[in-house]
């Protein structure tokens, strides 16, 4: 299940780029906005990985602490969603990346 999961995120990275590509081929390839298009689709792609897992994980452990003492589950949502805003603000940086590869 593992293995099949890390083959769908890369293949939900990888066919953005492709569908960009094969509409693009004849319009840019003189050009340099293929690659500034490629780049921002890999800094946004690569970029949400990690915080994609990182929340995932956050959010099963939490699930998993409030399951085992539900009593604590006013003292485990808080945090858990102060680390979910911290792994999100990584994703907004990717996002900002993208941004300034692709308009300057």
């Amino acid at each position: 299940m593992r293995r099949f999961l890390q083959i769908l995120s890369i293949a939900a990275v990888l066919f953005p780029i492709s569908v960009y590509a094969q509409e693009h081929t004849e319009t840019v390839a003189a050009s340099g906005d293929y690659l500034k298009g490629l780049a921002t689709a890999l800094a946004m792609g690569l970029g949400a990985i990690g915080p994609g897992i990182g929340i995932g994980i956050i959010g099963g452990k939490a699930v998993e602490a409030i399951g085992r003492n539900p009593e604590a589950s006013g003292k485990i949502q808080t945090p858990m969603i102060l680390c979910i805003a911290f792994a999100e603000a990584v994703a907004i940086y990717a996002l900002v990346v993208a941004l300034i590869v692709k308009f300057v």
